[in-house]
């Protein structure tokens, strides 16, 4: 079983959606923690998006570290720069990751 972290990023996105978006992206995070690999990969196996309501959520998974780490949900329309963003943090999201492990 896999755990699910947050980055702050995301929670801000996440708390502007609707209750309803709210409801089926916390229904979505429990299923990664037995299917971290659904959604769509973005040039990288443990880099996926999944699609809801026209939005996109964005998440890594660390299989060295049973983690999967929510970075931010977007829209169509800023698709491709986060995605762009996203691959050249990755880095910055590794050790992020790793400093919330090492204080759990």
């Amino acid at each position: 079983m896999f755990r699910v972290f947050r980055t702050e990023w995301y929670e801000k996105k996440l708390f502007k959606l609707s209750h309803q978006e709210q409801k089926r992206v916390l229904r979505f995070e429990q299923d990664l923690k037995q299917n971290p690999y659904s959604g769509k990969p973005l040039g990288y196996e443990f880099f996926r998006e999944k699609k809801f309501n026209g939005k996109r959520l964005y998440f890594l998974v660390y299989e060295s570290h049973n983690v999967v780490f929510l970075i931010t949900i977007s829209d169509k329309k800023t698709q491709q720069q986060i995605i762009d963003i996203i691959k050249t943090n990755l880095d910055v999201y590794k050790e992020q990751l790793e400093k919330i492990l090492k204080n759990i």
